[in-house]
């Protein structure tokens, strides 16, 4: 996976983190958004394993 790929994908999963821990502090949680946002977090996540 080359350098710049690998970055957008860190910065990805970072903003979704920050999202997730946003969304949980609310008073009212959309379950819905955050299983949204914790499967695209996985994804990315199982993305920046892959071997190179």
């Amino acid at each position: 996976m080359e350098s710049s790929h690998f970055s957008a994908l860190q910065t990805k999963h970072a903003g979704l983190e920050r999202r997730i821990s946003e969304e949980m502090a609310r008073p009212s949680p959309d379950g819905i958004l955050l299983k949204d946002l914790k499967l695209r977090k996985f994804r990315i996540k199982e993305e920046l394993s892959q071997p190179h």
